[in-house]
């Protein structure tokens, strides 16, 4: 499979990435290690790097962690039959070996769904902990020029108002008692293990943590509310609220996040943390939801107030969130994706299938 193979809108997405000013020759004849592999932000990792070898000719090698064989084939498909994919399928909060040489790691293996929170906190905390573990130890070992953890903004918890955009070091209170925190503790926990490495062992750590992020290849029956959203509008549906939507969220495009990951992963200060995520394009549930619909008039979808319930889901309590973004912008990096252009090519993406 080559990149021309791929869903038109993520191959577009690809190239534009691989224009960006970066030193794509920091990869020749290196191989990456990418835990989650298969997951919706790091998939976009796997394209890329195996994208480099196609235009860049740099010979470089993916391995990647995946938990599920068939979730890896729906994703990669005839890509698992190239010579530079491989994938070890394996839980990454169990024991790995890897015998082949590594230079780089991300670990973005993670339950990022709040479905997840409530069903299965014991597992959303061992990927983020156990399984940072076991990468930094194979990071240690391997001497790696570079390891990155994607963490993410929940870990800033409830933040006070004049603190959002909120900077990097600008925590706010977390319940540790409430069930839906194994996700947040544990991308805590995992940041800090990441610190610790880098000043024990000289891991060449560095963290991101991910802001709302959306794009193609997202699962639609994730449970987050604009996954619902590019559902309704991909299958001709009016969109029904589950609240009044009043919360805000800073929505970034995945092609936008990626590059980031990746300066972070070149670029960035070991031990140092970097928000990825567009305040630019701050909305607030309910306006996001009546934009989508404006986006695609032919199809004459609606709001509509809708059940309450939220059957397992477990609400995040914060009203609005969004990040700073200065410290990333020293590397060079900005989210360029308006909410309009990211949605309607997310939506188009599903649409193309």
């Amino acid at each position: 499979m080559h990149l021309k193979d791929l869903n038109p809108i993520i191959a577009e997405d690809i190239d534009s990435i691989l224009a960006a000013d970066i030193d794509w020759k920091r990869f020749k004849n290196k191989t990456i290690l990418i835990s989650g592999a298969n997951g919706f932000l790091p998939s976009y990792l796997v394209y890329l790097f195996l994208s480099l070898n196609e235009k860049n000719k740099l010979n470089c090698k993916v391995i990647g962690i995946s938990r599920n064989r068939k979730k890896a084939r729906q994703r990669f498909g005839s890509l698992l039959k190239r010579k530079d994919l491989s994938i070890i399928y394996a839980d990454v909060s169990g024991p790995l070996e890897v015998k082949r040489k590594i230079n780089f790691i991300i670990h973005a293996a993670s339950q990022a769904s709040p479905k997840y929170f409530g069903t299965d906190p014991v597992g959303t905390i061992n990927a983020n902990t156990l399984g940072t573990n076991n990468l930094l130890t194979l990071a240690k070992k391997n001497k790696v020029e570079s390891f990155l953890f994607i963490s993410s903004g929940e870990v800033y918890g409830s933040v006070a108002s004049e603190n959002v955009p909120t900077r990097e070091d600008q925590y706010g209170y977390i319940d540790i008692d409430n069930v839906r925190s194994c996700y947040a503790e544990s991308k805590r926990l995992g940041e800090t293990m990441c610190v610790s490495w880098f000043k024990q062992h000289k891991v060449a750590a560095k963290i991101v943590r991910p802001f709302h992020t959306y794009g193609p290849g997202m699962d639609l029956k994730d449970g987050r509310v604009y996954a619902d959203f590019v559902s309704d509008i991909v299958n001709g549906r009016n969109i029904k609220m589950k609240s009044e939507g009043r919360a805000s969220r800073a929505f970034c495009y995945l092609k936008d996040a990626t590059e980031g990951f990746i300066r972070v992963l070149l670029e960035g200060e070991n031990g140092e943390a970097y928000n990825v995520g567009n305040p630019q394009a701050e909305i607030s549930i309910a306006e996001l939801s009546q934009k989508l619909v404006s986006l695609f008039p032919e199809k004459k979808l609606e709001v509509q107030k809708g059940d309450q319930s939220t059957k397992g889901y477990i609400q995040s309590t914060i009203d609005r969130n969004s990040p700073d973004i200065t410290k990333i912008k020293t590397l060079g990096w900005f989210p360029a994706t308006s909410i309009e252009e990211g949605f309607k090519r997310t939506i188009e993406s599903y649409m193309l299938c």
